[in-house]
């Protein structure tokens, strides 16, 4: 009895018992006959009982159902075991990967990756693209235009530039399929970059056996860097933020004076007497705030936060003073405002909901309230997140949370209806960073806006939404949280450019310097 027969592009052949060998390729069906049960006499029939020319025949190698390749001294073994399946011949190299890249390196390909699709050019053109928009690109391709050439030096600044865009895009522990494209990229652009004694000839810049290279040995020392900042005694004092601990004074009441205050704030409805209370403990919420143990319950310790309005406000106020605390709400509508409006004008990646926003945030009075109309506050700092996006976050979260996306993480509209707020609480089904939630008939007609922390909802005292955003950036500070990450870049420009808070004491992203650079000049 024969074995069902399968067909395949190339030739299959479905083994009987008797080692009678059923053949079917391109439409034909033909037995053979195997006298001998060896690996050379089976391809030896097979070539000539479909006269596959010699020239075809080389590298032609045997495979079973699983992948794996037939060698001549466990050829006979597997033919005579019964279920042995289908034997499929085709070329040694002919695999997935070889298939992948030669489709790649025609013109471009869709690509997925962790569940993501992302469309790449050719790699000629991401090389061509990333030098043409960083300083020093430009030169470094007149340069070789000119003298067919690149010097050490230009090299060098080539390769950096490249490994940083690489790094900032896909983390500082790219994929060997995206260093293998970048490095195609380079020789592709600069052929006589070309090494003709190699096999693909830019192994000098990124090897895939070995992991050398140039642009592995860029990479290595990023990474070496990055570690050895981490290790530094002095890096968290180079990298404050709000859930760093600040200087307050020693607390005013003892533990049982304490105990009795919070008795009291909880049970007490006069608000002017919450707020004295509240300004006396601070000290010692504090405290309880950037202790490990303690700072899970500060919420339910004190849970006057959620109905007193302006307990936020108090003590940022007691953290940095009065004229820090006024910072935001004097110098975004006077100076922040139109510098972010204007800049965003001119992103490249123009986006239907960012073309929304600009109109938003140009036009107070007008706009489209049915994807992203904001009103005109809002939508400015929104368009600074555009400016200021997510960056990429290393091997085990390649890629970029767009700006879009990480609005989600700043504010979330929901219209009035009863139990709306609570709805949205009990809607929580993960921890987050504080967020606004803004509710109302629609996003450019809110009633009121809370902060959303640890499932709690705090209303803010602001009713405009820049109010409410301060309000919002301040929470991280009184609450000793870090900022959400998708949002990072723009609250620590917030941070260092507009409240001028632990300015040279916080590692920055270079699109934050850069921002603040051309706002100030």
């Amino acid at each position: 009895m024969l074995c069902s027969n399968v067909l395949h592009e190339g030739l299959t052949f479905i083994f009987a018992l008797r080692m009678l060998v059923k053949v079917k390729c391109k439409g034909e069906q033909k037995y053979i006959k195997i006298s001998d049960p060896t690996l050379e006499v089976f391809l030896n029939q097979v070539f000539v009982k479909f006269h596959i020319e010699p020239k075809d025949q080389a590298g032609l190698k045997v495979y079973d159902e699983s992948g794996t390749e037939i060698d001549d001294d466990v050829f006979e073994d597997v033919v005579k075991d019964p279920n042995c399946g289908v034997l499929k011949l085709k070329p040694a190299e002919d695999d997935g990967e070889c298939k992948m890249f030669s489709q790649y390196e025609q013109s471009m390909a869709y690509w997925a990756i962790y569940g993501k699709v992302f469309f790449f050019t050719c790699s000629l053109q991401v090389i061509e693209n990333i030098l043409q928009k960083k300083p020093g690109g430009d030169r470094i391709i007149k340069e070789y235009g000119r003298t067919k050439a690149l010097t050490d030096s230009s090299r060098r600044q080539m390769v950096n530039i490249v490994v940083a865009e690489m790094t900032e895009t896909h983390g500082t522990t790219p994929s060997r399929t995206i260093r293998e494209m970048y490095a195609k990229g380079i020789v592709s652009l600069f052929p006589n970059l070309k090494d003709p004694f190699s096999e693909k000839g830019y192994e000098h810049f990124y090897d895939p056996d070995s992991g050398s290279g140039y642009l592995a040995w860029r990479i290595k020392t990023i990474q070496r860097k990055s570690s050895e900042e981490r290790r530094s005694p002095a890096h968290n004092e180079c990298n404050r933020g709000p859930a760093s601990e600040r200087d307050v004074p020693e607390p005013e009441l003892s533990e049982e004076q304490l105990r009795e205050a919070i008795s009291f704030m909880k049970h007490a409805s006069d608000e002017e007497a919450v707020r004295m209370k509240m300004k006396q403990t601070f000290s010692s919420r504090q405290k309880m705030v950037h202790d490990a143990q303690q700072s899970p319950h500060v919420l339910a310790t004190f849970p006057r936060f959620a109905d007193v309005k302006g307990l936020i406000e108090q003590d940022f106020v007691s953290l940095f003073g009065e004229e820090t605390s006024a910072k935001l709400l004097e110098r975004w509508p006077t100076l922040f405002k139109e510098k972010t409006i204007r800049q965003s004008k001119g992103l490249s990646a123009s986006s239907i909901e960012l073309q929304e926003l600009i109109q938003a945030a140009d036009s107070p009075l007008s706009g489209n309230e049915d994807l992203y109309g904001w009103d005109s506050d809002l939508s400015s700092i929104l368009l600074l997140l555009h400016l200021l996006p997510p960056s990429a976050q290393g091997r085990k979260k390649p890629g970029k949370m767009s700006a879009t996306q990480a609005m989600g993480n700043l504010v979330v509209f929901r219209k009035v209806r009863r139990n709306s707020i609570q709805g949205h609480l009990d809607s929580i089904v993960q921890t987050r960073q504080p967020y606004l939630l803004a509710v109302g008939t629609s996003r450019r007609s809110v009633h009121e806006f809370f902060i959303i922390v640890d499932k709690m909802a705090i209303p803010c005292k602001a009713t405009s939404s820049l109010g409410a955003f301060d309000e919002l950036f301040k929470a991280h500070f009184v609450f000793g949280t870090e900022y959400c990450e998708s949002l990072r870049n723009m609250y620590t420009f917030i941070q260092t450019t507009i409240y001028n808070i632990d300015v040279g004491h916080i590692r920055e992203n270079p699109r934050v310097i850069e921002l603040r650079a051309r706002f100030l000049q």
